[in-house]
């Protein structure tokens, strides 16, 4: 009896009452494409049959963007654009309710961009702070529990074509961004704590696309698009160790996150396909075994999910598709065309895909084609962001808005 009051009180202290406290520990999605940046929800509750629509539980105006928010021990940190400001928001993840805001004034978007006025990067959550990249290149970094402004950065002149897209990562106490524009592209590290700069790397412009953490051997590595190559950077000094040319042209970008699945990588862009790399080490140098080549599919404004030996993404011509992971070979186009806008999360048994227009698809990761088991609408408004699930909970960010529908 007192070992098991032990366990029931020590479980208590961990979790909190009815558990709520722990759910949310695990459930969090603490930047861009969840834990891991690989779009896999830690814990999702499948319906035993998918309802005919979901539950609309609240719904809260906060301020245009497209960035995705991030979900950590039950708040909801997002980044927006209100007036003539961009707006670092906390959120109570059950009811809505806004905890604290923190306001700074930001240049508008300009020219072909401006129908997307607010903020597209996701903000990143470690270590009680959070990291956010503003559409102009400013760096903020806030406390997360009263949203005080610690640390501010607007050294780094100029953007890409169409403002700022890439989302930070932290690493060991790091902040990496990529900033900068076509004549001056900068990826840069800062001392989360500080916002010193710890090192930088000034090999290329940036792009749109959000770089991932890959180890190989005990060297951590932060692998990362450019304008024109995929680049892998040591995360202690920013050392270049390998790259691999990948130029975008034309109407074409560098817009989609690498994939990593051990030492293997997997990228691709609009125009110029799928490939599979293998990062190897050679002695004190990197060297990089091409595995394979897809040139006919590949994404354009969305991310593929790497799931049970196959590769699922929105191509560029918006159509649903499947490769082999293994050898490259597509195993299905989906003949309904939708847009290139697009986000994939896997939900263990089927995997989720919100559409621009088209609402969020339900479908099993089956290899032999798009069977869709439910298709939900959850915003009269386009979609740009990737919804943010956890449990039985899917929070979307639309245009203006942050919602939250439930599952039964």
């Amino acid at each position: 009896m007192r070992r098991l009051g032990w366990i029931v009180a020590s479980a208590l202290l961990l979790f909190g009452p009815l558990g709520l406290a722990g759910d949310f520990a695990r459930e969090d999605w603490p930047q861009w494409r969840g834990p891991n940046r690989d779009g896999k929800i830690p814990v999702f509750q499948a319906p035993e049959s998918w309802p005919a629509s979901l539950n609309k539980k609240w719904e809260v105006a906060v301020g245009a963007g497209d960035a995705t928010p991030a979900l950590v021990e039950g708040r909801l940190y997002l980044h927006t654009r209100q007036g003539d400001e961009e707006v670092i928001l906390c959120l109570d993840a059950e009811s809505g309710e806004q905890i604290w805001a923190t306001k700074y004034p930001s240049p508008p978007v300009t020219g072909p961009a401006s129908r997307h006025p607010g903020p597209r990067s996701s903000p990143a959550v470690a270590e009680g702070k959070v990291v956010t990249l503003g559409v102009a290149g400013i760096v903020s970094c806030v406390d997360a529990a009263s949203g005080k402004l610690l640390w501010q950065n607007k050294d780094f002149k100029g953007t890409p074509r169409f403002f700022t897209a890439m989302s930070p990562i932290i690493v060991d106490g790091l902040a990496v961004l990529q900033l900068g524009g076509p004549d001056s592209g900068t990826a840069v590290a800062f001392d989360l704590s500080t916002g010193e700069v710890r090192w930088k790397w000034e090999g290329e412009a940036p792009s749109y696309a959000s770089p991932i953490l890959v180890t190989v051997g005990d060297e951590k590595q932060i692998v990362t698009f450019t304008e024109q190559s995929l680049v892998g950077l040591s995360a202690k000094d920013g050392k270049l160790l390998w790259k691999v040319s990948f130029p975008a042209s034309s109407r074409n970008y560098n817009a989609a996150t690498p994939i990593a699945d051990g030492q293997t990588i997997y990228f691709a862009g609009a125009g110029r396909g799928s490939r599979a790399i293998r990062v190897e080490k050679s002695g004190a140098e990197y060297v990089i075994r091409d595995l394979w080549t897809n040139p006919d599919v590949a994404p354009q404004f969305n991310s593929p999910i790497l799931k049970d030996g196959k590769l699922f993404g929105l191509s560029q011509r918006g159509n649903f598709y499947c490769l082999d992971a293994q050898t490259g070979k597509t195993l299905w186009m989906d003949d309904n065309s939708y847009t290139a806008f697009g986000a994939l999360l896997d939900a263990g048994p089927v995997l989720l895909a919100m559409t621009e227009r088209a609402g969020l698809v339900v479908f099993p990761p089956s290899g032999e084609g798009l069977r869709p088991v439910a298709r939900y609408e959850v915003s009269s408004t386009p979609v740009y962001a990737t919804p943010v699930v956890a449990g039985k909970r899917i929070y979307i960010k639309d245009a203006e808005s942050l919602s939250l529908w439930t599952l039964p």
